[in-house]
């Protein structure tokens, strides 16, 4: 193929004012309105192109440069690529082709909140998500209805541009993508008017999402295929739903377990009694044994979030919070009194710091 500066007619030291006046006085020589005949036409052609390649300053430094893939003798041989080289010594090698319009579309990411009670036996979402699907007018054709691709007049359909490029070791047979259609090989003379040539729109649809027990806040469930669809309606690339658990007023997480803390009544410690709880999957009659303390804890088994990789479920753990009446009655003094006078008792003492409740509590959760 010509080299650009040729067809141009100036010199590789020409300034851009200089590349500009030459493309149009050509231009106005062979345009087709003007010089209908197929000659010009196809100078036209390669004026243009020449003129898209030395116009931009990034591409006309690679175009004098010339990726470094060849080398040539002095007996006139010329080599391609390295595939050529490969090719000459060692025999094989695949030539470069036109590259694909289809491309694999990005993943996506959509935050989901779900509440505690959701995730002891897991769900079902119905997820919105607003993502690149294909367009239904050329279904992924790119063109508008009733027409196609045609092949690119500039490089005959290869997408790549050839030129000799001299060096010391003679000329060397350089290869880039074609500027007119980009390296595929083909234009789209009349784009899809409701994509504009790309194959794929953007919308919002519904997805029914399974959200497995045990999941907690951070975790990413992978959804394959669910993702953006790829230009020209490529395959679709993968959908990440990232959980965040909403917090519960009563209870926490920890692992597999769920903690609680209950209010016991200072005359139910003391006696005992029998309640009945509600938790997250239903209500569980619990024992208060007589003479419990502050900081006990009270362990329901199988009662907590189901594990995510593994069988069973975590267990239900409920810290005991003695609390004592601070307004009490006449009548209601005159018992305690009684109490205390016919139980003898140490007197109040000082003795070894201990920590508070929240921190013994802590501590028993966790089985420090």
């Amino acid at each position: 193929m010509a080299d650009h500066y040729e067809v141009l007619g100036v010199g590789r030291e020409a300034t851009t004012d200089e590349i500009k006046k030459a493309y149009r006085r050509l231009a106005r020589e062979l345009h087709p309105d003007v010089n209908p005949g197929a000659d010009a036409s196809e100078r036209f052609k390669l004026v243009t192109h020449a003129y898209d390649v030395l116009s931009d300053p990034q591409q006309r430094q690679q175009y004098d440069l010339g990726p470094q893939t060849g080398f040539g003798g002095g007996g006139g041989a010329n080599f391609g690529g390295f595939g050529d080289i490969f090719e000459t010594f060692f025999g094989g090698g695949t030539s470069r082709g036109p590259r694909s319009r289809r491309e694999r579309g990005q993943d996506a990411l959509v935050r989901v909140e779900v509440d505690l009670d959701e995730i002891i036996f897991g769900t079902t979402r119905d997820v919105e998500v607003d993502t690149a699907v294909l367009c239904e007018t050329c279904n992924g054709s790119c063109c508008a209805p009733g027409t196609q691709p045609v092949t690119c007049d500039i490089c005959r359909g290869s997408g790549q541009i050839q030129r000799a490029v001299r060096s010391l070791l003679g000329n060397v047979m350089t290869s880039s993508p074609c500027g007119t259609c980009r390296g595929y090989g083909t234009v789209i003379p009349n784009p899809c008017p409701t994509c504009q040539g790309q194959g794929r729109v953007r919308a919002r649809r519904t997805i029914p999402v399974d959200i497995p027990a045990g999941v907690d806040t951070g975790l990413r469930l992978q959804l394959p295929s669910q993702g953006e669809v790829g230009p020209a309606g490529g395959p679709n690339g993968d959908l990440y739903l990232e959980i965040k658990v909403r917090h519960h007023d009563v209870f926490s997480r920890n692992g597999d377990d769920l903690l609680a803390t209950l209010e016991v009544q200072m005359t139910d410690a003391i006696l005992g009694t029998r309640t009945v709880l509600k938790t997250l999957d239903g209500e569980v009659a619990v024992d208060i044994k007589p003479g419990t303390q502050s900081a006990e804890v009270i362990t329901l088994k199988d009662r907590g979030v189901t594990r995510l990789r593994g069988n069973g479920r975590g267990d239900l753990k409920i810290g005991v919070q003695v609390t004592t009446p601070s307004k009490l009655s006449h009548k209601e003094q005159d018992l305690i009194k009684q109490f205390a006078g016919s139980h003898r008792s140490a007197p109040p003492t000082l003795t070894h710091f201990q920590q508070g409740l929240f921190q013994k509590l802590r501590d028993r959760f966790l089985n420090i």
